[in-house]
């Protein structure tokens, strides 16, 4: 199911954009403009995101405080609304996880949801993500055979880029072949987010048993792998490895690495090193071990390469090797860093993104 957001605010304009944003990123929203009627729905509705509007800054801190010391409702994203006149310390010791500052513009409201985007409890994911590059087929009840990229994988979902938005209470229909076999999985699912970059979460509504043998199969085996190669996060746990040769799963703790990967999208050059010809690409997500790299034209796993980022206020050249390789779509690229300058390039290009989650292109 969606996300759902209570919006406890009386300037109509700040609802506007609120609303609008809110709805695009899938997630429902209510609105109600005084804090004792927001208190009532909070007590007899579910929400996952309350955003409160502290002009009235005594009774927005109580509602909050209320909010995050009732057990049933303690786990809902608190943020406050604020501006220069109001005690932010305060509204954080008071419970809210995040502040939005007015003015409420559209794009400063985006920017800071989307930032906020990884404490809502629809994006406290349970279960492994496996990244997975491929064509992926969409049908609603509004339109048929979109097309869309598969980004990742668990159990319970998946997700991808579409090149047009999609309903946000619409069941989804999509089809795709997971990276090196052959048998097309068929399934369906709802909406639970998407954002301004084209990126949706879809949660399986139900996956036939020969679809679920054969997704399990898969991701066990690449969990594994990316566990190894340090794309996925710690706290997700570590599965049991696939059959293999004792020798082949005899791994070193420095070898495991077990490392976070950020969404992001940054424009970059890439270099098979010693070459001098630029390779335009984009860089889709990031972490302490390496990135995935969108090219139509992915290098040869192995290939020694070096990758130039620009941003507004930064030069960066990444030293690594491309460890995966998926044609027609990217490549995953393990960083180099043997050096403390190797390290501190790519300490700083995290800082980047971690910064400003729409830092520009150039």
């Amino acid at each position: 199911m969606a996300l759902t957001s209570l919006v406890v605010c009386a300037d109509a304009k700040a609802v506007q954009v609120l609303t609008r944003i809110l709805r695009e990123m899938g997630i429902r929203p209510e609105h109600c403009g005084d804090p004792h009627e927001a208190a009532a729905r909070l007590g007899s509705k579910h929400f996952d995101v309350l955003l409160v509007d502290c002009a009235d800054e005594a009774p927005a801190l109580a509602l909050i405080a209320n909010t995050k010391a009732n057990a049933a409702t303690q786990d809902i994203l608190a943020i406050a609304i604020v501006d220069a006149n109001n005690n932010v310390r305060e509204a954080f010791a008071k419970g809210a996880n995040f502040a939005l500052y007015r003015p409420v513009s559209a794009e400063r409201a985006g920017s800071s949801l989307r930032a906020a985007r990884s404490l809502m409890p629809g994006e406290r994911r349970r279960k492994p993500r496996v990244a997975a590059r491929g064509p992926v087929s969409l049908s609603h009840a509004a339109g048929e055979n979109i097309p869309a990229k598969l980004l990742d994988l668990s159990e319970d979902g998946v997700a991808i880029h579409s090149e047009r938005a999609l309903p946000p209470s619409c069941k989804i229909y999509f089809e795709f072949k997971l990276p090196d076999q052959y048998s097309t999985l068929r399934l369906s699912g709802d909406v639970v987010w998407q954002d301004f970059m084209g990126r949706v979460g879809l949660s399986f509504s139900r996956v036939p048993q020969s679809s679920r043998q054969l997704l399990d199969g898969w991701l066990r085996e690449n969990l594994f792998l990316q566990l190894q190669a340090g794309a996925v996060p710690a706290e997700l746990g570590s599965p049991a490895p696939p059959a293999a040769k004792a020798s082949e799963t005899s791994v070193s703790s420095d070898e495991r690495r077990i490392q976070s990967r950020l969404a992001c999208q940054f424009g970059a050059e890439v270099y098979p090193l010693g070459s001098k010809v630029p390779q335009r690409c984009t860089l889709s997500d990031i972490g302490p071990g390496g990135c995935y790299v969108e090219t139509t034209e992915a290098l040869p796993a192995n290939t020694a390469v070096e990758i130039v980022v620009r941003t507004h206020d930064l030069k960066l050249r990444l030293r690594g090797k491309v460890r995966s390789t998926h044609r027609g779509y990217g490549m995953g690229v393990e960083f180099d860093q043997k050096t403390r300058e190797d390290r501190e390039e790519v300490k700083r290009l995290i800082a980047a993104q971690t910064a400003d989650p729409e830092v520009s292109i150039e």
